[in-house]
């Protein structure tokens, strides 16, 4: 991550987001900021603190997968949350504090899969020993010795030891080869604890608490395990996972889980602009959505939140918020939620020439992700340039005349095209076949569509 520059963090989101420029260079600055604070030697680097991120900008345009692609660039626990979801102190609903503990979580996934990897080798001849010792249980002898053995190997005379031996050596070189995947074996897995225990209280404990004792109960309880018939392959895939988590150390996970989420969690709160209080109306919702702001506050501030794994400190985490303020204003947020974002993007407008460009130049374009739909079943699709250009121009024309609902809308575009195709692949339309899309045929498909404003106000 250290190498990350801020040009190449923009070069990385282009390849899968198109245009917002600014939005791109504003997070790839945020970004390298907490590269640059890790790498400060002095005791300023505690008083550094991220400067959190405010976009503006109508659905579809790209808000939520700059934060999430970034994310994966920087390999970061990262959590959505709709501000909507939450409620004000006293009310019943999640509280503003479970984000943290979401990110914690996925901080530890990171952390576990990262140590998975590290001891995946001892494991796996671990697990290649266990699967050998379930088909050739081993014979005990006494005072046997291999030496020597093999060269003079005769069956007849064998005893039943190195007999033995000699199975399971040949099995072991199938194991190894993949030759006896297939073959179903009989294995004890350990059984999942109950999904809750139910507690009895005044309604006073908090659910990092609650966690807590939950985990401690299920810990106490004595671990049940039940027989069950599989295959190699999967006997394989459940003994890794235990084995693997035998061997590593949780509380280093958990340590190494809190410092990855203080210092590189990335918190993205979705429809902030839900909880800001319309200009000039006072009571009534809005008071409850004033009060979920308060909330917010202390945590994007800077607070220590109670978690199952300890506490967690919010000072260094980074948050982005967005929101499409067509009612409300970022003016009508409380003031010091507003001093808690100071870089402020506005995301602009998806064009028709961005929905080309979307069509066609992401990794992970739309008409890319349709043609291996199609290939998985061996059939071909192919689409020629003026083809994709129709389509861009139908989807951005039905955005400006229906509800601008930005590059989702390519999404039922698409779908109303390919759906005929999608139904008659394998049965009318065989492996090996081609399907080509012209924009004759794009019109022929969409124009209904186009014409009819009033149906196309239901069906897209």
């Amino acid at each position: 991550m250290k190498d990350l520059t801020p040009r190449q963090i923009v070069a990385e989101l282009d390849k899968y987001i198109i245009g917002q420029t600014e939005a791109k260079r504003n997070v790839a600055i945020a970004l390298r900021n907490r590269i640059r604070r890790l790498m400060v030697k002095s005791d300023l680097q505690k008083d550094i603190v991220p400067n959190n991120i405010l976009m503006i900008g109508s659905t579809g345009v790209g808000k939520t997968e700059i934060a999430r692609r970034l994310a994966k660039i920087a390999n970061a626990p990262f959590t959505k949350v709709e501000a909507s979801k939450f409620t004000e102190v006293g009310y019943v609903g999640r509280d503003v504090e479970s984000m943290v503990r979401d990110l914690v979580e996925h901080a530890v996934t990171l952390v576990k899969e990262s140590k998975n990897e590290e001891v995946k080798e001892k494991a796996a001849i671990i697990v290649e020993d266990m699967l050998l010792d379930i088909l050739i249980p081993p014979v005990r002898g006494t005072g046997f010795s291999t030496s020597n053995q093999k060269e003079n190997f005769n069956p007849d005379n064998a005893s039943e030891q190195e007999l033995n031996e000699k199975t399971r050596e040949r099995f072991k070189e199938k194991l190894k080869n993949g030759e006896l995947e297939e073959r179903k074996i009989e294995i004890n897995v350990k059984q999942s604890s109950p999904a809750g225990i139910g507690m009895v209280g005044n309604g006073m404990m908090d659910e990092a608490s609650m966690a807590g004792i939950q985990d401690m109960l299920s810990n106490m309880m004595p671990k049940r395990t039940k027989k069950r018939k599989v295959t190699i392959s999967e006997a394989r895939k459940i003994l890794m996972e235990e084995e693997a988590a035998k061997l590593i150390d949780f509380d280093e996970v958990k340590e190494q889980a809190i410092h990855l989420t203080e210092n590189n969690g990335i918190i993205f709160i979705d429809e902030i602009d839900k909880i800001a209080s319309s200009s000039g109306k006072s009571g009534g919702p809005d008071v409850s959505r004033e009060g979920v702001q308060r909330d917010l506050l202390p945590i994007v501030e800077g607070s220590a939140v109670n978690t199952k794994y300890g506490l967690v400190h919010t000072d260094h985490v980074l948050f982005i918020a967005a929101g499409a303020f067509h009612v409300s204003k970022p003016s009508d947020l409380i003031p010091e939620l507003q001093g808690r974002f100071p870089i402020r993007v506005e995301l602009t407008s998806l064009t028709q020439e961005d929905f080309y460009k979307i069509l066609k130049d992401p990794k992970n374009a739309l008409t890319k992700q349709y043609q291996a739909l199609f290939e998985s079943e061996e059939v071909y699709l192919e689409y020629t340039d003026d083809a994709i250009q129709e389509i861009a121009s139908i989807a951005f024309s039905i955005n400006e005349e229906v509800e601008n609902i930005g590059a989702r809308r390519l999404h039922t575009v698409m779908s109303h095209l390919l759906n005929d195709y999608l139904f008659d692949v394998p049965d009318s339309i065989g492996p090996n076949s081609k399907i080509m899309i012209t924009k004759e045929l794009v019109n022929e498909r969409l124009n209904s569509l186009v014409k009819n404003r009033d149906l196309s106000q239901y069906i897209l």
